[in-house]
């Protein structure tokens, strides 16, 4: 069972251009890159908020 090969490559990207034209190709692809960056974002966020962070310094009560 193999893989993608040049040929069907190469047929998938014709069914995509014929599919949407080439001026509509472009704005998918920044669209695209858009999602992945605020995706990549989103992760690095919530990584930072699951770090453990240093417990506060007890407030001492004077009398």
């Amino acid at each position: 069972m193999g893989g993608l090969g040049g040929p069907e490559i190469i047929l998938i990207l014709a069914v995509v251009l014929l599919m949407f034209g080439g001026k509509k190709i472009p704005e998918m692809m920044r669209g695209l890159g858009r999602g992945m960056k605020e995706f990549k974002d989103a992760k690095d966020g919530a990584s930072d908020d699951l770090e453990p962070k240093p417990a506060p310094a007890p407030i001492s009560k004077e009398n």
